[in-house]
């Protein structure tokens, strides 16, 4: 399932969200002109290495890592995606939270995001990139926030694209279960020897963005709307 649009409106300019979009596709874009050999020493020493962190001092050494993992990734689909729903959902957790909560919030995500993922593969030389564990607190605070919004989906069926509106409650908590799912699957099986996706890492990030967004809800009002709206969507 892919979002397209959701119907929340906002009522200022997402400029955190457009500056972490823009730091990500900024250090991509290095990536992109790094050798194998670079990039293969760009991301083992900038993403986050579960092995490394769980040795004897390791933790003191490697702390940094579960900030600049965050800015790292593995090709143009994984940034895409994972720009694409920050910018779905982020634009309206910012507007809530203001730009330097959210900054805040998203770095806690993604912090704690890290953490389940080092403890879930704890013997794992396989370095951990991507924003996604952030991205997932800010979609926890989503549901949190505004559980009643609507996003319109794509599903392709075979060769034919299907759109459908679903209650963002639906849409998110069938994607948490989804990674919580596999999560546990992948616990019992060798996927974490073969690499693959950081289940564990959005768990994570989704339980602390669930936390962290709740205060929010007495202590911070649902603006009001800003935008217009066409067909039930803020342009």
């Amino acid at each position: 399932m892919l979002p397209l649009h959701d119907n929340a409106p906002i009522r200022r300019f997402p400029a955190a969200v457009w500056a972490l979009i823009f730091i990500n596709f900024a250090i991509f874009l290095h990536e992109l002109q790094l050798s194998p050999d670079q990039l293969q020493l760009f991301v083992l020493r900038y993403g986050l290495i579960p092995a490394d962190v769980m040795q004897p001092g390791g933790l003191l050494r490697y702390w940094p890592t579960f900030i600049t993992c965050m800015f790292l990734h593995g090709g143009w689909l994984h940034i895409l995606g994972n720009m694409w729903f920050l910018w779905i959902f982020g634009d309206n957790v910012e507007d809530r939270l203001g730009t330097i909560p959210f900054l805040v919030f998203y770095f806690c995500g993604g912090i704690a995001a890290g953490i389940l993922q080092v403890v879930a593969s704890a013997s794992s030389q396989i370095p951990t990139i991507g924003a996604s564990g952030a991205i997932a607190a800010v979609m926890a605070a989503y549901l949190v926030f505004y559980p009643k919004a609507r996003v319109l989906t794509l599903i392709p069926i075979f060769i034919f694209p299907w759109f459908i509106e679903l209650p963002a409650v639906i849409w998110i908590g069938f994607w948490f279960l989804e990674q919580y799912l596999n999560g546990v699957a992948a616990l019992t099986t060798t996927l974490y020897n073969m690499g693959g996706v950081a289940y564990w890492g959005h768990v994570g990030g989704f339980v602390f963005g669930l936390i962290a967004a709740l205060p929010w809800l007495s202590s911070s009002p649902q603006p009001p709307p800003r935008y217009r709206y066409r067909g039930g969507y803020p342009y």
